[in-house]
Formats: C-alpha cells, sequence, structure tokens
C-alpha cells in the first residue's frame, strides 16, 4: 500500500488548504448530487450517499450546501448535468493511474487529463488497461492514540473487515466496499472517530521511482488532484519516505 497510502497522507495535510480554496467542496457537492441521482436522496437507504455526506460533514461543509446538492441531485433544484467517467494510463517508469471525473463537458475533460499525462512523461490509455493492477477497497484510518491495536482488531474484524495494516501514527483498516459502512458504524459505537474513510482503489504491485522520475510523478499528480473535473487519483507509485518528503515540502 505504500505508494497509496503515502499519497493519501500528502492529500490529508493539504485538506484544509484545499478547502479554503473551494477545492474539496466542489467535489463534496458533485458526489452528492451524482449519489442522490443514482441511489435517491434519502442518505439511510442510499449508501453512497451516506459516505460522501459523511465525508462533507468532516470538512465542515455547511448543512444547507449539503442539502442543496441533494436536491439537484434527485431534481428538485435545477442544476448542472454531470457525468462520471473513469480514465487509465501511465505516468512517467510506467506507474500506473487511475484518474476519476465528475464533468459537464466529456471532450474538454479528455483534452486536458491528456495533456497532464503527455506534459509529464505518461501517456492517456485505453479503458481497462490498468485497472486489473488494482483492487477497490474501504480504507479507514485510525489514529493510533484512540485505541489499541488488539481493541481495534476486535472491533473491525466483527464488522467484516479483511485486514489492518500500521501506517505509522494511524492503522488502516482494510475492508470489502460492502463492509465499508458496517465498519464505520461499529467504530462509532465504540466511540472511536476515524482520521479518514473512504472507498479507494489499492494497488496489488508497486513501481519504485526515484530522482527525476519520481519529481515528474508528483507533478503529475498534483496536476490531476488540481483539476476541477478531477474527484479522485490513484496510482501505484513508491517513493523514499525521505525523498517524498523533500519533493513534496
Amino acid at each position: 500500500m505504500s505508494g497509496h497510502s503515502k499519497w493519501a497522507s500528502i492529500k490529508h495535510k493539504k485538506a484544509s488548504l484545499d478547502a479554503k480554496r473551494g477545492k474539496l467542496f466542489t467535489r463534496f457537492i458533485r458526489e452528492i448530487q451524482i449519489a442522490a441521482r443514482e441511489g435517491g436522496g434519502d442518505p439511510e437507504m442510499n449508501p453512497r450517499l451516506r459516505t460522501a455526506i459523511a465525508s462533507a460533514k468532516g470538512q465542515s461543509m455547511p448543512q444547507d450546501n449539503i442539502k442543496r446538492a441533494v436536491l439537484r441531485g434527485t431534481g428538485q433544484l435545477e442544476g448542472e448535468t454531470y457525468e462520471e467517467i473513469t480514465f487509465e494510463g501511465y505516468g512517467p517508469a510506467g506507474v500506473a493511474v487511475i484518474v476519476e471525473v465528475v464533468t459537464d463537458n466529456r471532450n474538454r475533460t479528455v483534452s486536458e487529463l491528456r495533456f497532464h499525462f503527455s506534459k509529464n512523461g505518461g501517456n492517456l490509455g485505453e479503458n481497462g488497461c490498468v485497472a486489473w493492477m488494482f483492487d477497490k477497497k474501504s480504507v479507514v484510518a485510525v489514529p493510533k492514540e484512540a485505541t489499541t491495536e488488539d481493541q481495534l482488531l476486535e472491533i473491525v474484524l466483527g464488522a467484516g473487515a479483511d485486514d489492518m495494516t500500521d501506517e505509522g501514527e494511524t492503522w488502516s483498516v482494510i475492508s470489502s466496499p460492502d463492509a465499508h459502512h458496517a465498519v464505520l458504524a461499529e467504530l462509532e459505537k465504540a466511540g472511536i472517530t476515524p482520521a479518514s474513510a473512504d472507498v479507494t482503489q489499492i494497488p496489488q504491485n508497486t513501481v519504485k521511482v526515484e530522482g527525476k522520475q519520481a519529481a515528474a510523478v508528483l507533478r503529475m499528480m498534483e496536476a490531476m488532484e488540481e483539476h476541477d473535473d478531477v474527484q479522485n487519483v490513484y496510482a501505484n507509485f513508491d517513493i523514499d519516505d525521505s525523498e517524498l518528503e523533500r519533493l513534496s515540502a
């Protein structure tokens, strides 16, 4: 999980800055709209909407913003129509990349993502070219000071979790997407607040990059993350901690 977890750590450190710029709120609004459109406006009956709302609240999005996004998704308020698209490609050193977007203009988004890939030594590929290298999983990060390893294991395994890994300051609880909400519910019952909780793509294997290639990978990832239409970016790179800290400073 090294490439995934390291990049996730960088993103969480930047989360407050992103929120100030409105980036996170825009992404949450689009995710809530699509979740409500696809599965209805009741979060109790719509797990995807429930996750999206919980994520938005976790970043202090105002309740009125959440409500309007739900109403736009269900068609009770007028709003732009978005579609979800997943792009796949390769970055420097053959790093596999998956980019999930929500856009109101497919042609514009394709053109701009192709530019970001090529500018940083990569290329946009066909659907399916790298998806097989990743597993879709629920990943819940729990601060170590919140509980002991044994206590956490007992809680999450009973809720259907598959594994737990040590990520330094947190434990990462890994489950199938179907167990995501059950794990969160059991943690809530135990009075434990996760540092983050996402359904994400975990690479089966990683590609070690360093030097100029490592810098190019991070530039590409940051360019993708900053794109207005991009919801999530996943990659299978691995960079030494010391170099990663230096490059991301």
